[in-house]
């Protein structure tokens, strides 16, 4: 795809173009969802993680080019920084054995990847944003040797006009200004999707968006950003500031950031494309001339290519996907919440909760967002944000009462969410002695109130205490996540001592 992306085109010409383009492939999408042409799902989910690349000093290193040469593996790719790869998973079907099934196979590909990286002195390290990255790490030459970058660089850049600000104030306060979008490659993430018919995808999107806010309260991993503690989970108002092309004056005017929670439940997959193209003007092209329209005409199914790659240029918290495989097209809810690490049994614990909540959740016959208000599920993400695993939530009372509790993340979790998932993971098929052990994860987070942020900020300042200074306490506190990293013991069984 890189080899074909071509900048937007920011004249009022070039841009009615772009638009009239991406027009005809929404078109091709309604027609394709009435037409009920699309792949009927296989309980198909796939998986893909963001990964830093870290020194055994706990300093990052600005070089995936050469790791990913050494890895020698399609599965493992560039991301926007030197500093990160990606590692995808093939798509699994969600039944049987399937989350020992996954995490045997990261382990697997994890640890390879990161005796690779160890040849030219660097380490693979899963976390949501590396503590010791600084601000001056992150410029527009350490963005990844891929023009596709630079271009998305460039392009986001002259729509914005000026420095990107950041400026997250937590239990510190961090501003920065960024002439690129670089500060955007801190953030890791994991990547959740879950193949859904046209008919089932909006009960999956917003079952998704709703728990969004205990994903974070429980998976929280992302306490420090560039060297200063902010939000428990960081890199939300990180990201959004990092990729917010608006200019200050039209932000004040209400214009939607690229990076995006919503403003409301929906009823079809085809209203998300639609809010894309109705909110965001369009940044790349792929170039391609396809019409839509006469390959439906022809009997074939249209690749949509600029509706996808502009979609690919908007970050909502859980978002769309259209795509082909063997000439099939299919949906995707694409959930892109969680952040990485801290092991692999944490994430895939993550993952159960996920698979299984969303499954249970879009199958109740009074579904919780016809009682919860799109504002109130947008209040709890941020709640969870700042607070992790300590914060309170809105969730609707049991029975037929319109009226919402307040109620901390974990005993929401404990007491109502995991035995929901619990029976999702069932209908799925998934193993009952999975669905146990991975749950059971997510339920000891919960009673010991420790997930990935609270180890990191509990730690650092541990360190702090015991007389090392900020940045030599961070690296410590680095160190000491990598090596338990690798034990794969889940977060909350980690002590807090630099020891060992």
């Amino acid at each position: 795809m890189g080899e074909k992306l071509i900048a937007g085109e920011f004249d009022p010409s070039g841009r009615r173009r772009q638009r009239a383009r991406l027009r005809q492939c929404l078109d091709g999408l309604g027609r394709l969802l009435a037409d009920k042409r699309f792949d009927r799902p296989k309980n198909l989910m796939g998986l893909e993680i963001e990964l830093n690349l870290a020194g055994a000093d706990g300093l990052p290193r600005m070089m995936n080019a050469e790791v990913l040469e050494r890895i020698g593996s399609h599965d493992f790719q560039t991301e926007l920084g030197q500093c990160n790869l990606e590692v995808n998973i093939v798509p699994h079907r969600l039944h049987g054995r399937v989350l020992d099934q996954l995490s045997e196979e990261l382990r697997t590909g994890l640890s390879y990847a990161d005796r690779k990286a160890r040849e030219v002195s660097s380490e693979i390290v899963m976390i949501g944003i590396l503590p010791t990255l600084a601000a001056d790490d992150l410029g527009s030459t350490n963005l990844s040797y891929d023009d596709r970058y630079k271009l998305l660089n460039e392009q986001m850049l002259a729509a914005r006009g000026e420095d990107f600000l950041i400026d997250i104030e937590g239990r510190e306060r961090f501003t920065y200004a960024s002439s690129c979008i670089a500060p955007e490659a801190a953030c890791t993430s994991v990547q959740l999707h879950l193949q859904v018919t046209p008919g089932r995808f909006a009960d999956a999107w917003n079952a998704a968006q709703a728990v969004a806010a205990v994903q974070i309260a429980v998976g929280a991993n992302s306490p420090f950003v560039f060297g200063h503690e902010a939000w428990r989970e960081s890199r939300p108002p990180l990201f959004l500031q990092a990729t917010d092309v608006r200019p200050p004056e039209i932000a004040a005017q209400g214009a939607r950031p690229r990076t995006w929670f919503g403003e409301r439940w929906i009823d079809s997959a085809y209203e998300l494309f639609e809010e894309n193209l109705r909110f965001f003007p369009p940044l790349l092209s792929s170039g391609d001339d396809e019409d839509p329209l006469r390959v439906l005409d022809e009997g074939g199914v249209p690749a949509l290519q600029e509706l996808a790659l502009h979609n690919g240029t908007i970050y909502r918290w859980n978002r769309p996907v259209y795509d082909v495989v063997d000439g099939v097209p299919h949906l995707r809810v694409e959930n892109r919440v969680l952040p990485a690490g801290p092991t692999v049994t944490d994430v895939i614990a993550n993952a159960a909760f996920y698979y299984g909540l969303v499954r249970a959740l879009a199958e109740e016959p009074r579904p919780v967002w016809t009682r919860l208000p799109f504002a109130a599920a947008a209040a709890n993400f941020d709640a969870a944000c700042r607070h992790g695993i300590d914060a309170v939530l809105q969730w609707p009372k049991s029975g037929r009462s319109a009226s919402l509790n307040r109620t901390s993340a974990v005993r929401l979790v404990r007491e109502e969410l995991l035995p929901l998932a619990a029976s999702g993971l069932d209908s799925w098929g998934v193993e009952p002695a999975d669905r146990d052990r991975y749950l059971g994860v997510i339920e000891e987070r919960c009673k010991l109130g420790v997930n990935g942020a609270s180890w990191q900020a509990a730690t650092y300042h541990r360190a702090l205490g015991g007389g090392l200074d900020r940045d030599a306490a961070l690296a410590a506190m680095t160190r000491r996540y990598c090596a338990l990293m690798r034990t794969d013991a889940p977060v909350h069984t980690w002590p807090t001592d630099l020891s060992g």
